[in-house]
C-alpha cells in the first residue's frame, strides 16, 4: 500500500467540516512561508514537516474538535509564552480551535524554536 499524499489527506480533513481544513492549511502556509526549504510528508495521520529528510520537527493533525500542532522535540523548547501542552518525554503540542488561535498562541514564534530543538544534539 502506498503512502497517502498530502492532497488526499487534505481532502479527508475537508470531510470533517468545521474550521479544521482552514486551520491545517493556515499552519502549512505559515511553515512554508517562514521556513524555506522545509518539505512535508504524510505520516501518523497528519502532515509532518522537516528540513532534514531524517528529522521531522513539527506536524499538524486534524481532530474532530481541534487541530493540533505537534512539536517532535517540544520538551527541549523553553516555553516563554506558556502555550505548549503535554508532559511526555519528547513531544509537546498546541491545540487550535479557531484561526485566531494561530496568532493568540504565537504558533509562528514556536516554529523556529521547534526546528532548533530538533536539530539540537544530545
Amino acid at each position: 500500500m502506498g503512502q497517502q499524499s498530502v492532497q488526499s489527506l487534505l481532502d479527508d480533513i475537508r470531510l470533517l467540516g468545521g474550521e479544521q481544513i482552514e486551520l491545517v492549511e493556515a499552519v502549512r502556509a505559515r511553515v512554508m512561508a517562514s521556513m524555506p526549504g522545509v518539505t512535508e510528508a504524510v505520516k501518523y495521520g497528519g502532515i509532518l514537516f522537516h528540513a532534514d529528510p531524517d528529522r521531522f520537527f513539527c506536524g499538524v493533525f486534524a481532530y474532530k474538535a481541534h487541530v493540533s500542532v505537534e512539536f517532535s522535540h517540544g520538551a527541549r523548547i523553553v516555553d516563554p509564552w506558556g502555550h505548549l501542552e503535554g508532559g511526555g518525554k519528547f513531544r509537546r503540542h498546541i491545540k487550535l480551535h479557531s484561526l485566531s488561535d494561530l496568532d493568540d498562541k504565537r504558533v509562528d514564534a514556536y516554529l523556529p524554536l521547534a526546528l532548533r530543538a530538533a536539530n539540537a544534539t544530545d
